[in-house]
């Protein structure tokens, strides 16, 4: 069970999640509704799914992923998940910096919101949420594994519900996988119920909204 619980921490490692969501997104079928939302990233070229999703792996995955090792071999850190709550200030503020930065990239690259909402807002989720939980991670070492399952689950229901079908089976695969990444952390004590619900509850809100209500024009 340690080891199955390990697995899915490092299959549902937070700086995955972002790139979990625009995958379902483009690549699971669904149908915009064109009365009242007409982004789709199911609808986007080929092209434009693949430039997109590869600025995500830069930016949310390989780079901070690099940044945490460079930090932990220098023993900045402990270890490379942050474990010690006192350690987590620096890598959250490298993270929130590439977060800004895909965003401001997103901005400046393609302007007028000629993609659709959810590539401008998802990077702009992240910059909330590691905002919030620097200030929260004062008091209580708040799950970032939580936070990366609230991450896909408010994506996923944001763009779920603008569009006129979608895949209902999608929308219970990610309650599972959060179910499972919460699990995994408390098996393994790293984290306490209140800290893990708080980090999901919190980042699945946030990301909800900053996705649902991100302004089209």
């Amino acid at each position: 069970m340690k080891i199955a619980a390990e697995i899915l921490s490092w299959i549902f490692l937070p700086l995955l999640m972002p790139v979990y969501g625009l995958l379902i997104a483009m690549y699971v079928p669904s149908n915009q509704d064109f009365l009242f939302n007409e982004d789709s990233l199911y609808f986007l070229s080929e092209e434009a799914k693949k430039a997109v999703l590869y600025m995500f792996i830069i930016f949310s995955v390989v780079a901070p992923g690099l940044s945490f090792v460079i930090l932990h071999k220098r023993k900045i850190i402990t270890t490379i998940d942050m474990e010690n709550q006192r350690e987590r200030n620096i890598p959250m503020f490298i993270t929130l910096t590439y977060c800004l930065l895909l965003y401001g990239l997103f901005i400046f690259k393609a302007q007028n919101n000629i993609l659709p909402k959810y590539i401008y807002a998802l990077p702009l989720s992240g910059v909330c949420i590691t905002v919030v939980y620097t200030y929260i991670n004062r008091w209580i070492k708040i799950s970032l594994h939580g936070g990366g399952a609230g991450i896909l689950t408010g994506f996923t229901f944001a763009y779920a519900i603008e569009q006129a079908e979608f895949q209902f089976w999608i929308l219970i695969f990610v309650i599972i996988a959060s179910g499972l990444t919460i699990s995994s952390r408390l098996y393994l004590e790293k984290h306490t119920p209140k800290e893990v619900y708080t980090g999901w509850a919190l980042a699945t809100f946030m990301t909800f909204m900053v996705n649902y209500f991100y302004p089209i024009s």
